[in-house]
């Protein structure tokens, strides 16, 4: 079979970008309405994302090989893991902004969208870079080195004490739209007659706000989602090369993140439920970060030195499952003192 650009050959190319869109438009239409999605319904659906992408894993290992299959496993599983943190930050965004839960989803939504290109245009950015030589690889390896030495400084500071108020990605909302500091049903942008609209209700009539005729009016959901999108532009500068350091075949590292992502939606509510009982996730991707970090350094300096210590894709994914498995039971055995309270 003659193999595209991305070095696979066409069929499973098509069946990856089948199988991601459906699976993806089915989590849409299942989540179309504005309803708080509970935690029951939050684990249902993470585990059908896991189904998805271990049926994938499946297809790649009967067409392509055991090899193929573990790199992507590993890619995926490297990906969730370091996502965990990339949540956190989120729920702290929700909090400050005081979304409400029933428009979490929705925000997420256009989240997973906007990593989905910026984690594809870094992919092949950071594969195209590695052909350049081994030294890229260094250079990879110190920057998530000195992510892992950023987190584990940072400790256990409460994330949502961030005040979000002068974040980059809000001030840049401010200079293209003035902002009405209500909620407005789940719109993003409100034009002048649903301001007035809204300031007409009994419950705003002691809010005192300007309207100018003509004006479209950003709305806070606006603001959290671009800052969410910011920040999750800022967390793929480390997660993309930690994936690349499993594999250097785009479509295999694409693909890896791609269902990671689509699944983290729905693994959100999972995580904010039992947020405080996962008190030494954040270790474990630290850990991980660390490994990975190592893992670039060796493949580098093989390639400079030919000294022959190289770690394999099934190593590295039993590292990552099983960093992974002593970070949730540590969790149980030395719970938080939330969760012990």
């Amino acid at each position: 079979m003659q193999s595209d650009s991305l070095g696979f050959p066409f069929e499973t190319t098509l069946v990856f970008v089948v199988v991601a869109v459906a699976a993806l438009l089915t989590d849409i239409f299942a989540h179309r309405s504005h309803k708080p999605i509970g935690l029951k319904s939050a684990s249902l659906w993470t585990v059908f994302w896991i189904a998805v992408s271990l049926g994938f894993a499946g297809f790649l290992y009967i067409h392509h090989g055991k090899e193929v299959a573990s790199l992507f496993l590993t890619g995926y599983a490297l990906e969730q893991v370091l996502s965990i943190d990339n949540l956190f930050v989120i729920m702290a965004i929700f909090a400050w902004f005081k979304v409400p839960d029933g428009y979490r989803h929705r925000i997420l939504y256009w989240g997973v969208i906007g990593a989905i290109v910026f984690r594809g245009i870094f992919v092949v950015i950071g594969t195209s870079l590695l052909a350049l030589g081994p030294w890229v690889e260094m250079v990879f390896a110190v920057v998530i080195l000195w992510t892992a030495i950023l987190m584990m400084r940072a400790g256990n500071n409460d994330e949502e004490n961030d005040d979000y108020s002068d974040h980059i990605a809000n001030r840049l909302v401010r200079r293209f739209f003035p902002v009405f500091p209500k909620l407005v049903g789940p719109h993003f942008l409100v034009s002048s007659e649903q301001v007035d609209a809204e300031l007409a209700k009994p419950e705003n009539q002691g809010f005192s706000f300007t309207v100018k005729k003509g004006v479209r009016y950003a709305t806070p959901l606006l603001l959290c989602i671009a800052v969410v999108e910011i920040s999750d532009l800022m967390f793929a500068f480390d997660s993309v090369p930690a994936v690349i350091a499993v594999s250097r075949e785009p479509l295999i590292v694409y693909s890896a993140m791609m269902f990671a992502v689509l699944g983290l939606r729905t693994m959100y509510f999972v995580l904010e439920a039992l947020r405080k009982y996962l008190v030494h996730l954040e270790k474990s991707v630290i850990f991980l970060l660390f490994f990975v970090a190592a893992k670039l350094a060796l493949n580098s300096s093989n390639h400079l030195w030919h000294h022959g210590i190289e770690i394999s894709a099934l190593a590295s994914l039993y590292v990552v499952l099983g960093v992974l498995a002593l970070g949730i039971i540590a969790s149980l055995l030395f719970p938080g003192k939330k969760a012990a309270a």
